[in-house]
């Protein structure tokens, strides 16, 4: 193709993550013409870059796909500045994501009697949903094992690479525990000398993401394009449609059109974009009539768990999993899964600079170098710990939202509510209980809100009064505007959520490809 800007396109998709990727590929293959907008760069298809957080020049960030802003937090009332674990460029945030594709359990999306639904459910069930999400695994070449607690699923999962010695060592002892652990299941095609890339880009199409999954194939069909360093900053409608859409590129301003729209610049961004477009006619921001826009943001709380396992060696693999503490006693918690990291000084320094950056000394170089020694000591006193995560799910509340901004940092307010307080305290006694007979340790203190999952600040229902999107993800008031990312969500559940997006984004594309025809 020639210039993206000389073209008439049928779709926009303003963000290249698991949502933009997806289903800008699914249009592009049905014979869409489709352009990509991205704010970062497309990069270098052979970079390796990591997710790092030793990167302060905004322009330097921008350059290697990270958010080149600051994320401004107001947690439980305290102010905090740091930056997140967020990508700005080709493939999104995902490029740099783990590559854990897990199915959502059914209690996630209907309502249960012995696991009741934070929100009553979702507008379309767990059986409407299900070969959405066999659909994209087959998409993502997600290998595994079925989780024997799951229904099981209506597509074949790939053969998953083998568990080492020590892992399986685990394994048989949650097993002992009780427990029913599984392969976990994983977007990583594992090539030769395949070198995983958890925490960075992959420098060949071996670890399925926004890019490699998405938009790559789209780009593949001759029906799509990709527009770079390219930022939207608004939204403009008229009688109910989104007429243009306004953005940045080099210094100049351009004025893009087509005739259906596709939000996915994630949970903060969708929402913050919306909130800024402002006009006499939305002066509360497009698609914003319920006041919802930007409200119900939600997390996962990490808890995180070394577990010596008396076997020396191993390397670090992201390979076990088990959801046997999804629900206790009526109460909804979440997934443990490995990590993919041993207890290594260099993993620890990694953690500890983490928790330092949301701090109150975030910026502080001199923090950064001390926390060199406690990095050395947990390294000493761990040694051959493998570490765990639980992923707890987190409740949609209205005063936890987004911020509109007009720069480059990121807003929010969240508060944690004493139920999720309350629900953390039964999580960790779980956690410590599921690993009994084995050497194990609790790594978390305060609650650790994971700011790689946000979700549902654009939640869809069934109710224009109580949602932003209808079920098929097109905005209840602007009738050519969808969003295809984690802000869909209503409820957080108890998993990572790429695999929720990108199945949300395939019924997205469905419902695109039907306009028209439905008369």
């Amino acid at each position: 193709m020639n210039s993206p800007l000389d073209h008439n396109w049928d779709v926009i998709v303003v963000g290249t993550g698991i949502g933009g990727g997806t289903v800008g590929r699914a249009l592009a293959e049905a014979g869409k013409k489709v352009l990509f907008v991205e704010k970062g760069p497309k990069g270098h298809r052979r970079e390796q870059t990591p997710l790092s957080h030793d990167i302060f020049v905004p322009e330097a960030r921008l350059a290697r796909g990270l958010w080149p802003g600051q994320m401004r937090a107001i947690i439980d009332g305290k102010k905090n500045l740091f930056f997140g674990p967020l990508g700005a460029g080709l493939g999104g945030s995902s490029s740099f994501y783990a590559a854990t594709l897990e199915r959502p359990a059914p209690h996630d999306l209907d309502d249960c009697e012995t696991c009741p639904h934070p929100n009553g459910a979702w507008p379309v069930s767990y059986a409407e949903f299900e070969p959405y999400l066999s659909r994209a695994e087959a998409l993502f070449h997600v290998s595994g094992a079925p989780c024997p607690l799951s229904p099981p699923p209506s597509g074949e999962l790939a053969v998953p690479h083998p568990m080492n010695e020590v892992d399986k060592h685990i394994s048989q002892r949650l097993r002992e525990a009780s427990m029913t652990p599984y392969h976990l299941h994983s977007a990583i095609r594992r090539l030769e000398n395949c070198n995983e890339c958890l925490g960075f880009k992959c420098p060949r199409d071996c670890k399925m993401d926004g890019r490699s999954a998405g938009v790559e194939p789209a780009l593949a069909t001759g029906n799509a394009a990709l527009l770079d360093c390219t930022e939207v900053t608004k939204l403009e409608s008229e009688a109910g449609e989104i007429t243009s859409l306004w953005a940045r590129r080099a210094g100049e301003t351009l004025m893009l059109n087509a005739p259906v729209v596709v939000l996915a610049g994630g949970a903060f961004g969708t929402p913050r974009l919306c909130l800024t477009s402002t006009s006499e006619t939305d002066p509360n921001g497009i698609a914003n009539i319920s006041g919802l826009v930007g409200r119900g943001l939600m997390f996962h709380v990490n808890e995180m768990l070394a577990v010596w396992p008396g076997l020396k060696g191993g390397l670090p693999s992201k390979s076990l999993g088990f959801r046997d503490i999804l629900c206790k006693d009526g109460m909804r918690l979440g997934m443990v899964q490995s990590m993919g990291i041993n207890a290594s000084y260099g993993e620890i320094l990694h953690y500890i600079r983490q928790r330092l950056a949301r701090s109150q000394v975030g910026g502080s170089r001199l923090a950064r170098e001390i926390a060199r020694l406690p990095a050395a000591l947990a390294a000493t006193l761990l040694g051959e710990a493998k570490i765990f995560v639980g992923l707890m799910e987190d409740f949609p509340y209205d005063e936890n939202r987004v911020l509109p901004t007009e720069t480059d940092e990121i807003a929010f307010e969240y508060r944690l509510s004493k139920e999720l307080r309350k629900r953390r305290k039964v999580f960790r006694k779980a956690l410590r209980s599921a690993f009994k007979g084995q050497r194990r340790l609790l790594l978390s203190g305060a609650p650790e809100l994971n700011f790689g999952h946000p979700c549902g600040t654009m939640r869809f229902g069934d109710n224009a009064a109580s949602s932003v999107l209808r079920a098929d993800g097109r905005s209840h008031e602007i009738s050519n505007l969808y969003v295809a990312d984690a802000s869909f969500m209503p409820s957080s559940t108890g998993v990572n959520p790429s695999l929720t997006i990108a199945a949300q984004a395939l019924r997205v594309s469905e419902a695109i490809l039907q306009r028209g025809s439905d008369g």
